[in-house]
């Protein structure tokens, strides 16, 4: 979601009061009407008429609002209170969009909007967005609670402690996720045709946005973190890129992945380090109008400016901001991105607040890449294709159940490509729990100190779970290709 400041047109004093007027002849008048009518009479009627029916229209539709609320609230058979019909005629009109991205929010949602955006906050790191009926995540903040529990974008929250979220507004869904630090929230997930349950320990999330370090193999290669665009995130970013020169970088791999974005002044500040003053950042479209254009310069980067070699790694999680910035380099510098296509999030934002510390956020425009492409549910494609191996995104394994020899299921083929990847497991994932896969559990059991019992329990599976996910950190395809590129 991306704020940007409006800027709002003052009448002059003069304007208000009108200048004295001049007289004309009743010939130059008569003429003057004639030519108006020639040339310019159809416009304007049409202009006038336009505004007169809209205003009429306009008029209609409030007062049939007016007349549904109040025969609500004094004929309903039961005493309903003027803020829930308030709350559901704003929430219908927004809804009536079908805008995932416009709401209207209410006191708390408001108050965790401005939170994520300046300041820490408690709940599970992840942004949520409304689907359809649907709570769905667009991606989770790199370190938090949502990150190493292992939630993905476009995941889907079907229930929170037990109670289904269909049909739940985005604001109480996350007045659901939020709570005290230390408490837990359990989250049922449905990832495509996969549902299982995740148990959630809320933390602070952290303030602090851009991480930064040296390559541990490559010590001229600097690598930094993005994890979300926030108030304070360029000036974040320019310092980790001085802290990272000053100890030997010479290049550096720029890590936008699960970036679910945020304010777009930050992404403009950052792209503009990496372009040459004049080149296009991005555009910026709202109704009916023609682009507006928005250049590097100054007036964003200070003149600092980052000429070392870079590439930006991208994923499904990288939204919103973290694509402004990354079409921005890739386009108008010539950087090459690497790894999964990007989310896809083509619009911007904006809020209106009201005196009862409520807000209306709405789409008001479509920002575009430098060469005019809108991205919406398109994303961006990579340069160079590459991703962590496939059984890093394995869903979770149902611990229900223990599983042994003769069984057969989709939880034993899941087992078993876990087995496999950590080198256990039979020569085939088919879902057949067989003799080779028994071996191969007794043997995993052995190695991690477990009762080798050769069937998959609870323990044995949560395990074998922990050694595949850490396995499959250390096997960042995407980050090793980028410190290739750029060493």
């Amino acid at each position: 979601m991306f704020k940007k400041k409006e800027r709002e047109d003052k009448v002059s004093e003069e304007q208000k009061v009108g200048k004295p007027k001049k007289r004309y002849s009743l010939l130059t008048v008569v003429i003057v009407g004639l030519l108006t009518l020639l040339i310019g009479g159809g416009s304007v009627f049409f202009v006038m008429d336009k505004k007169l029916t809209a205003a009429q229209q306009t008029s209609s539709s409030m007062a049939k609002i007016q007349a549904v609320y109040s025969t609500l609230y004094n004929n309903y058979y039961r005493h309903v209170s003027r803020k829930k019909l308030e709350n559901g005629a704003l929430n219908g009109m927004v809804n009536a969009l079908g805008d995932p991205f416009s709401e209207y929010m209410s006191k708390s949602e408001t108050q965790s909007l401005n939170d994520t955006i300046s300041s820490s906050f408690t709940g599970i790191g992840a942004e949520v967005r409304k689907n359809g009926d649907e709570i769905q995540i667009v991606s989770p903040i790199d370190g938090t609670p949502a990150a190493k529990a292992g939630l993905k974008a476009n995941d889907v929250i079907q229930k929170i402690n037990g109670k289904s979220m269909s049909g739940v507004s985005l604001s109480k869904a996350v007045s659901y996720i939020r709570g005290k630090k230390g408490t837990k929230v359990t989250l049922t997930i449905k990832r495509d045709s996969e549902t299982f349950t995740k148990t959630l320990v809320r933390d602070t999330i952290p303030v602090k946005t851009v991480t930064g370090k040296l390559d541990s193999d490559h010590k001229n290669v600097g690598y930094i973190r993005v994890s979300t665009f926030s108030e304070k995130t360029s000036t974040e970013f320019k310092n980790e890129i001085k802290a990272l020169r000053k100890k030997g970088a010479k290049s550096f791999v720029i890590d936008m992945r699960d970036n679910p974005g945020g304010l777009m002044d930050q992404a403009l500040a950052m792209s503009s380090m990496f372009l040459k003053d004049g080149k296009t950042i991005m555009q910026v479209q709202t109704r009916d109008q023609s682009p507006e254009v928005f250049k590097a310069g100054k007036k964003y980067d200070n003149g600092f400016k980052v000429k070392e070699k870079t590439v930006v790694l991208i994923n499904g999680g990288s939204a919103s901001a973290a694509e402004i910035f990354s079409g921005a380099l890739h386009q108008s510098a010539n950087i090459k991105l690497i790894g999964t296509k990007s989310y896809g999030k083509g619009t911007v934002q904006n809020t209106v607040p009201f005196n009862d510390k409520t807000e209306l956020k709405v789409t008001i425009a479509k920002w575009l890449t430098p060469n005019g492409s809108w991205i919406h549910h398109k994303g961006l494609q990579p340069t160079i294709k590459k991703d962590f191996p496939s059984y890093a995104y394995q869903t979770a394994i149902n611990t229900k159940k223990t599983y042994q020899k003769g069984d057969v299921s989709d939880q034993v083929k899941k087992i078993q490509t876990l087995l496999k990847a950590l080198g256990y497991g039979p020569a085939k994932a088919n879902g057949y729990f067989d003799t080779d896969t028994q071996e191969g559990i007794k043997k995993f059991q052995a190695d991690n100190k477990l009762q080798e019992t050769g069937t998959a329990d609870k323990t044995t599976i949560e395990k074998i779970e922990a050694k595949a996910a850490e396995k499959a950190a250390n096997s960042d395809n995407a980050y090793q290709t980028a410190v290739d590129e750029v060493k």
